[in-house]
């Protein structure tokens, strides 16, 4: 039955009908439905005036759109695909309301406010979103031949000697390093005792798709020296011949490294990811897993943040599966297992 204060449904009021064509007053109708006297008269004359389909409620149609459906399309893919710099001129390169509604003025002369730009772009699908930055120096097209021709080659030649394949990396981690979340009564924001300082603890690593780690922890500096320390304890772990794929920085190209590189009689081979590519490096997710583990941490000096990396580091060794896993981000589909 319908009740006081909302519509009633279309079959609430075609068992009115029936009730009033089988002699029922309209006023026991009305009573009998829960609903106004008026609203069973103003049911019988819409279904007389156009017949029982006038009976459905009808949407309100609201207020018409101010933009045609082309030009909501063509503010989207300028969302989508460009920057305010390249069509307002401005030195900014993160789209708000504001510009947006900057920019329907100035192509349409169609003035929207802030809020209804903003349901406008969620209505076309867009959300804020904090941006991935790329470096201007990056070259799609050398990434593009790693991936599909260089790295390939690599892989054959790795097969046919028995040669382990790692990646290798090489990060800094402060102690008043931090990140992420807790819960708190809103409003109070909850203090957690830490150290602090500039105090820092180094490590190397290297990883393979079959889920092999390895790491070296230092305190000293982040140089051509310690990545040696590292590759000579790889020549110690593995056996067999390694090719380590590393970056371009030069602590991997000083003269030291190759010269180094070439006395080990071919044990060891290094070849070099291209420029601002780090999501093409599989050793990119072991240095931002350690980094959320340990930063939750609170540790209070270099000596604590040491052990806790190398918690972290011995826990992804012995879980192998989680390193493998790192290798199914798409930027990495073109390693092979």
């Amino acid at each position: 039955m319908a009740r006081k204060g909302r519509r009633a449904t279309f079959e609430e009021k075609v068992f009115a009908l029936r009730l009033l064509g089988g002699s029922m007053s309209p006023d026991r109708v009305a009573e009998a439905l829960g609903v106004g006297r008026e609203s069973v008269f103003r049911w019988k004359r819409q279904a007389r005036a156009g017949g029982i389909e006038a009976l459905r409620i009808k949407k309100a149609p609201g207020r018409p759109r101010r933009l045609t459906p082309g030009q909501e399309q063509t503010i989207k893919a300028v969302v989508r695909d460009v920057t305010p710099r390249q069509v307002l001129g401005t030195a900014v390169v993160l789209w708000t309301r504001a510009l947006v509604a900057m920019v329907i003025a100035a192509w349409f002369g169609i003035d929207l406010s802030v809020t209804a730009t903003g349901r406008l772009l969620r209505g076309l699908g867009l959300s804020p979103q904090r941006p991935a930055y790329a470096a201007l120096r990056r070259d799609p097209a050398a990434i593009t031949g790693w991936t599909t021709v260089a790295f390939p080659a690599i892989c054959r030649r790795a097969r046919r000697r028995g040669t382990v394949v790692l990646f290798a990396d090489e990060m800094s981690m402060r102690v008043d390093h931090r990140c992420g979340t807790t819960w708190a009564l809103v409003g109070q924001t909850p203090v957690v005792s830490a150290g602090a300082g500039r105090r820092s603890v180094k490590m190397f690593s290297a990883v393979g798709a079959d889920g092999t780690l390895r790491y070296r922890l230092g305190h000293g500096a982040m140089d051509r020296w310690a990545f040696l320390g590292f590759c000579a304890q790889l020549l110690r772990t593995i056996t067999g011949p390694i090719v380590l794929i590393v970056d371009g920085s030069s602590i991997h190209t000083a003269r030291a490294v190759g010269d180094f590189v070439a006395r080990t009689g071919g044990r060891l081979r290094l070849f070099f990811l291209p420029a601002y590519a780090p999501e093409v490096n599989p050793d990119e997710w072991v240095n931002q897993n350690v980094k959320a583990r340990v930063a939750r941490q609170a540790v209070a000096d270099e000596h604590e943040l040491a052990a806790a990396m190398h918690r972290s580091m011995r826990r992804l060794q012995k879980r192998p599966d989680i390193v493998r896993a790192f290798f199914a981000d798409p930027h990495l589909a073109y390693i092979s297992p």
